[in-house]
C-alpha cells in the first residue's frame, strides 16, 4: 500500500490525489527558501496540486471527451510534478526519503493517469 494513504483504499483517486498535494505542501513548508529554491517549490506546489483539481474536475465532466482530456491533464501534472521533485533535490538535497516517497507516488498516479486515458482510446 502506498505509504501517502496508509488505511486508505489505493483505488481512491479523489483522496489519494487530495493527500498527495497535502504532502507536497508539507513538504514545502519545511525547505529554506531562498533565490534559488523559491521559484522550484512555487512551481512544485502549483503542478502537485493541480493533480487532484484537475481529478475533481474530471469526475464532473460534462462529456466522455471532457473527462479524458481533464485526466490528461492529471497524467501531465503528474510528470511536471515529477520534473520538479528532481530540481528541488538538487538544490535541497534533504529529507531524501520523503523525495523518495513523493516520487515513487507521483510516478504511480502518472501510470493510473496513463493508464486511464489509453484505455479510453
Amino acid at each position: 500500500m502506498t505509504e501517502l494513504i496508509k488505511g486508505r483504499p489505493k483505488y481512491n483517486l479523489e483522496e489519494r490525489t487530495a493527500q498527495f498535494g497535502e504532502e507536497v505542501i508539507k513538504f514545502c513548508k519545511e525547505i529554506n527558501q531562498d533565490t534559488i529554491s523559491k521559484p522550484l517549490i512555487n512551481q512544485l506546489v502549483r503542478s502537485a496540486t493541480s493533480i487532484g483539481a484537475n481529478y475533481m474536475e474530471a469526475n464532473g465532466a460534462s462529456s466522455r471527451k471532457d473527462f479524458k482530456n481533464k485526466i490528461y491533464i492529471c497524467k501531465k501534472e503528474s510528470q511536471e510534478t515529477k520534473h520538479w521533485l528532481r530540481m528541488i533535490r538538487q538544490c535541497k538535497p534533504f529529507r531524501e526519503e520523503k523525495l523518495n516517497e513523493l516520487s515513487r507516488e507521483v510516478q504511480e498516479l502518472t501510470l493510473i493517469f496513463g493508464k486511464i486515458v489509453s484505455t479510453m482510446k
